[in-house]
């Protein structure tokens, strides 16, 4: 038996899952949150063999921060990302936070009773969408390098910038973190991206993450 913890804002969306995945494909729901503290909390007191964690919850703990510190905290717990955000920067944080899949809310119910089953046997599970980005990441890598020449040439401020960029911020959030103007943020943007040979936000990111240099609070 999958014993299974679902966390979401949404109540209904909780109850819908519920009644979606609990006694299919020898899964049983023991627990919800809504967000990420609770969701730690019941994690630790009910000990899932998988978690279904959303990413957005603005009332509380978000869903990568809470992925992060779980698999700190309990190793060896499968987490599934079950998210609206098609998005590759979002993928690869929630990679990086130690999620062992991703999957679309969007997907066929046959695939999220898919992804759960695989997780919770110790594989990883990726949406279709999400493998051909991660594809297109590695393509990337052989075509252009490793850009390790280029890392040396940032400033330290630079590697700041980056870092922020890496965790979410918009440029204005930047500035007040780092007590700088917001065209200064913009200016140390272009630099990175020229020095780096970079083109997109998204492409900072998963320069940043395969630097090491994204780390969450």
């Amino acid at each position: 038996m999958v014993r299974l913890l679902i966390v979401d804002d949404h109540a209904v969306v909780r109850s819908g899952l519920m009644m979606l995945l609990n006694g299919k494909n020898n899964i049983e729901v023991i627990g919800e949150a809504s967000e990420g503290d609770e969701a730690i909390k019941k994690a630790k007191e009910l000990n899932p063999d998988v978690v279904l964690m959303d990413l957005s919850m603005p009332h509380g703990k978000d869903g990568l921060t809470a992925t992060q510190e779980l698999h700190e905290l309990m190793p060896e717990l499968a987490i599934l990302i079950l998210t609206m955000h098609d998005d590759e920067e979002y993928l690869f944080r929630a990679i990086h936070a130690g999620a062992s899949g991703y999957i679309l809310k969007n997907a066929p119910h046959d695939d999220l009773l898919g992804a759960i089953e695989s997780v919770s046997t110790g594989n990883a599970y990726l949406t279709p969408s999400a493998t051909k980005v991660l594809m297109g990441g590695y393509l990337d890598r052989v075509k252009n390098g490793d850009n390790a020449d280029s890392f040396a040439l940032l400033s330290e401020r630079e590697k700041e910038v980056l870092e922020w960029i890496a965790k979410g911020y918009s440029n204005k959030e930047i500035a007040e973190h780092l007590i700088i103007s917001v065209k200064t943020v913009e200016s140390h943007k272009s630099n990175l991206m020229e020095k780096l040979g970079l083109k997109t936000r998204p492409e900072l990111v998963k320069y940043a993450m395969k630097k090491g240099l994204l780390h969450f609070e």
